[in-house]
């Protein structure tokens, strides 16, 4: 059981495949389509804010132009961030971390994954800090599962709040040949995440053997995802959440 589920369906950046990534109507959507976890990211705006927004720069998913990260807050709510999916969309906000959280709670698990061009070699007073306070502050501790790329994070989270759940993202190079389970341990991490492409029967197997939770993204597939049910993947990351419900509901 993990967070009191035997599965968790994971709406990858919200219900992204029918609304606009990282946005409220996505992870609204994502709530009624059943997920048990919104998957969101998080980066930093120039005057140290946690936003919800995937890519450094603003031009393909907003009217905006230029880096995220080169942005006041306030410059942010400014621009339209859902115009580029659908003109139904128009209108639809950056959301800060804050905002997502007080909506998500007592609704839906979240997992957190904060970029690494969001993460500075000083802790104090930066990202992590930053989301761990957030998270306090609205009492999801046992809600959250906070993961990344940077497998600094993943240390340092357990170092700030050691009840909050956190997820190693696997990458190749940043693993150096390691096993899966041996950096699960190194970094003391409760979830290894990885790609469908990163994972066969062996490995899940080992995994299993192990007992370490195995979160695979991002599936969109009927065949791919009773693959990774079969495989005994803890959960799955999926644009397609309300597939994914009706999927899980067969297996």
């Amino acid at each position: 059981m993990i967070f009191n589920r035997d599965f968790l369906i994971i709406a990858h950046r919200g219900a992204s495949f029918d609304a606009p990534e990282n946005t409220m109507a996505a992870f609204q959507l994502a709530y009624r389509l059943k997920a048990d976890m919104i998957e969101l990211d998080l980066q930093l705006t120039s005057d140290g804010m946690p936003v919800v927004f995937h890519d450094t720069k603003l031009d393909k998913k907003t009217d905006g132009t230029g880096l995220v990260n080169r942005y006041r807050l306030n410059e942010l709510k400014m621009l339209n961030a859902g115009g580029w999916f659908s003109g139904s969309y128009t209108g639809e906000k950056i959301p800060t971390l804050s905002e997502v959280l007080d909506w998500a709670k007592g609704r839906i698990l979240v997992n957190i994954e904060i970029k690494p061009e969001a993460v500075a070699d000083n802790i104090e007073g930066g990202i992590e800090e930053k989301t761990v306070s957030l998270v306090k502050k609205f009492e999801m501790e046992n809600k959250v599962l906070i993961s990344s790329f940077d497998y600094r994070v993943i240390k340092r989270i357990k170092d700030l709040e050691p009840a909050i759940k956190t997820g190693l993202l696997y990458h190749k190079n940043e693993s150096k040949g390691a096993e899966y389970a041996e950096l699960v341990r190194q970094y003391d991490a409760d979830f290894f995440h990885c790609s469908h492409r990163e994972v066969r029967e062996k490995e899940a197997a080992l995994l299993r053997n192990k007992k370490i939770p195995f979160l695979v993204y991002t599936v969109n597939t009927p065949s791919l995802m009773k693959k990774m049910i079969r495989f005994g993947a803890s959960g799955i990351f999926t644009d397609k959440p309300g597939l994914l419900y009706r999927i899980s509901q067969e297996c």
